[in-house]
């Protein structure tokens, strides 16, 4: 097979072909246009005119500070309506020409559509939004939603697919509570989180790897155990004798010197507890091991082709095994969160879902681990949002509010990850 003579085009390979020749899905610019119109007529039209609104960034260790911005509600509230509607166009005329976004249009259409919101629903209140508190601690909420996410990808680039990432985030704030509270350290009790997602994490290992267990159904009775043995352990134990067994000492903030006296940057991202910047370097190291190291390439290839794997020497089973303890572990750190981090006693089913949440970040990030932060941020900003909202007041009812991170949780799964693939392999037995 000869290559074509210089100077013309080669012809279109299969893949641009058959590119070409699906059809245009306009579910993207859709949605965009859709919650950009509907803003626009409840957040900018229908309210009336006259009312303010007030948002403030500064803290008491800045560098220097930023006065209050004061904006016109009703005015502020069309403009950044304005902005996601011309973002729907956007990707209209991205589609219709079958061009790629970059990921600034989602982010543009995203914070336009916040604001908007966020000038709306503050009008004329006494207290202003603090937009810094509001971001410092939508990170803080999020933490436990990254640890459980990049715990999900260890386990699914594995070709494991954890569905226990609830029972570790709960075993995890068990052993975090019961011993910092018998040393009454928060570090060691940080330290012995990640030993109770172990433990959870063999058990997923032996029925799913050595079984051969269908790998859903482990990991539901798995969150099941872990409820009802954490239940029962704090019926019977933590609560008769709570100064003994259930009184976390809590983990202390660190701000890093000059960093956390930035404006804005500094309160969030270097005032925070240890747990978080542990988690800052656990996401930086994996998104460059995963996708730059020999270990990724081979936790990847075990995932998505085991008999190519195995074929080359790769020890398919010991590789799954491995990672998914690793992967226990991490979801074990998360677990602290809720305890030594969050400076509360131990109780039960205090997880509340996160488990799952971080499920659906690790999908919405498309098995990444930048990817999963970003989604988790989402998630600990929604969080955030209702219980800021709550104590400022708002027009919506505080059960609508209640609802949000769920809310948002389903709304992005189901309409903004689009197509994805999960690794090949996950959930499939491998027997040499």
């Amino acid at each position: 097979m000869t290559a074509p003579p210089r100077g013309t085009a080669a012809a279109p390979g299969p893949s641009s072909r058959a590119l070409a020749l699906q059809p245009i899905k306009w579910r993207t610019p859709a949605l965009y246009g859709g919650i950009a119109v509907v803003s626009l007529v409840l957040f900018g039209l229908l309210p009336a005119s006259g009312k303010s609104t007030t948002f403030t960034f500064a803290t008491g260790t800045d560098f220097f500070k930023i006065a209050p911005v004061e904006v016109h509600s009703k005015t502020t509230a069309i403009a950044l309506t304005l902005v996601a509607l011309a973002c729907a166009v956007v990707s209209l005329l991205a589609t219709r020409t079958r061009r790629h976004v970059g990921p600034w249009l989602p982010i543009v259409f995203g914070l336009a559509e916040v604001f908007a919101f966020l000038t709306w629903a503050v009008a004329d209140k006494v207290n202003p939004l603090p937009v810094t508190g509001l971001l410092a601690g939508s990170l803080f909420l999020a933490t436990p939603l990254v640890f459980g996410s990049l715990s999900g990808l260890l386990c699914e680039h594995s070709g494991i697919i954890n569905i226990a990432i609830e029972g570790q985030l709960l075993a995890g704030a068990f052993m975090a509570a019961v011993v910092a509270t018998l040393t009454q350290n928060a570090y060691l009790g940080l330290l012995a989180a990640p030993v109770a997602g172990v433990l959870v994490g063999l058990l997923l290992v032996l029925f799913s790897i050595k079984y051969r267990v269908d790998q859903i159904i482990v990991g539901v009775v798995l969150n099941v155990l872990v409820v009802g043995v954490t239940s029962y352990l704090f019926s019977t134990v933590l609560k008769v004798n709570a100064a003994t067994w259930n009184s976390p000492p809590r983990l202390p903030i660190l701000s890093i010197p000059g960093l956390s006296k930035i404006p804005i940057i500094g309160p969030v991202l270097f005032q925070q507890t240890a747990l978080v910047y542990v988690m800052y370097i656990v996401v930086a190291v994996l998104q460059l091991m995963l996708f730059r190291s020999r270990w990724g390439l081979r936790m990847r290839a075990v995932g998505e082709h085991p008999k190519a794997a195995d074929t080359v020497g790769i020890k398919v089973n010991r590789t799954r095994m491995r990672n998914t303890l690793l992967g226990g572990a991490v979801a074990g750190l998360g677990g602290a969160f809720f305890t030594v981090a969050a400076g509360l006693a131990f109780g039960k089913e205090m997880t509340g879902g996160k488990g799952f949440i971080a499920l659906a970040a690790m999908i919405l990030g498309r098995w990444s681990p930048k990817g999963a932060l970003a989604a988790a941020l989402l998630f600990g900003f929604a969080d955030n949002l209702q219980v800021v909202l709550g104590i400022i007041g708002t027009p919506i009812p505080s059960q609508i509010m209640l609802m949000t991170p769920y809310a948002v949780t389903i709304f992005a799964v189901a309409g903004l990850v689009g197509r994805v693939r999960a690794p090949a392999a996950e959930g499939i037995p491998y027997v040499k």
